[in-house]
């Protein structure tokens, strides 16, 4: 049912919006890659504990596939957070904000370059409706300052991490028949091997920052809702609706790391924060009910 695969979407990027608060929440009690590859240790923990039945059954289609399933882990969950974490130590939060909610658009194009998908007239009306509140949110209701924006090192990194998201997005579409376990297990398991060398780097860089309490506890959010999940269900949420429409719902991660942001840490809700939400939601209401090709 669509109903579903909207909450299981909305309540992902809940989830990673929450994790954009805990990294802000992370800041001397964690590094970013030392958290980067803790979560991803706990997540394959809780994943496998409950899945290891459904790994030996799905084990034959996993081992003819496995390079696409640690593709996924590689460039869907280690990459994008390798070059969001490095984007923000050249680039402002603004620029990354904005940029970030390009990744509908990219996989708008993804899909019609490589596969001919038709966009909906809807669709484009949402995806702007939805730029324009991210847009009112990220230059806290000065949608022109974004034009005095210059690009530097860490907006073209950041420019990667919403190619490689976009691009993880499309490869859900050529998921083999596995139960959702499997399909979450081994990409974490990817995830987990490949972000071993980032905190490797890490520690030779002796900018590694290993948790105390308050870290540890933001670890297990980011592994247990923002890895894991936030994962499941964006995966379901593609498997209901299909990329183009679930990609829309990313721009919600944003709307609600900003909500939340007011909540936990207590910063002031704005009436453009307000707009910004209104818009976002409004975008992706049109973008479902306007299903109009394009000409």
């Amino acid at each position: 049912m669509p109903s579903r695969a909207y909450l299981a979407l909305i309540i992902a990027t809940l989830c990673w919006g929450g994790n954009a608060v805990a990294g802000k929440l992370a800041l001397g009690h964690v590094s970013p890659m030392v958290l980067t590859y803790l979560r991803w240790v706990f997540a394959v923990v809780f994943i496998f504990a409950i899945s290891v039945p459904q790994l030996v059954r799905d084990w034959p289609v996993v081992k003819k596939n496995l390079p696409y399933f640690f593709g996924l882990g590689i460039i869907g969950y280690t990459s994008f957070n390798a070059f969001l974490y490095t984007a923000l130590q050249y680039t402002s939060a603004i620029n990354a904000a904005v940029i970030q909610a390009g990744i509908p658009m990219v996989i708008f194009a993804l899909n019609f370059a490589l596969f001919g998908t038709r966009v909906m007239s809807g669709q484009i009306i949402g995806f702007f409706m939805t730029i324009a509140g991210v847009a009112l949110l990220a230059s806290h209701g000065d949608p022109w300052s974004l034009l005095a924006l210059d690009l530097n090192a860490g907006d073209a990194i950041m420019l990667m991490a919403v190619l490689v998201y976009a691009v993880y997005t499309i490869m859900l579409r050529w998921k083999p028949l596995v139960n959702w376990r499997t399909l979450m297990a081994i990409p974490a398991l990817g995830a987990l091997i490949s972000s071993f060398p980032l905190m490797g780097w890490e520690v030779m860089q002796q900018t590694a920052v290993w948790p105390d309490q308050k870290g540890w506890i933001i670890t297990l959010y980011t592994a247990i809702l923002a890895s894991l999940l936030a994962q499941i269900l964006y995966i379901r949420g593609v498997e209901s609706i299909g990329p183009n429409r679930a990609g829309l719902f990313i721009n919600l991660v944003p709307v609600f790391g900003t909500l939340l942001s007011v909540i936990i840490i207590g910063e002031t809700l704005h009436t453009y924060q307000i707009m910004a939400l209104l818009l976002t939601l409004g975008g992706i209401a049109v973008a479902e009910r306007k299903k109009l090709p394009v000409p």
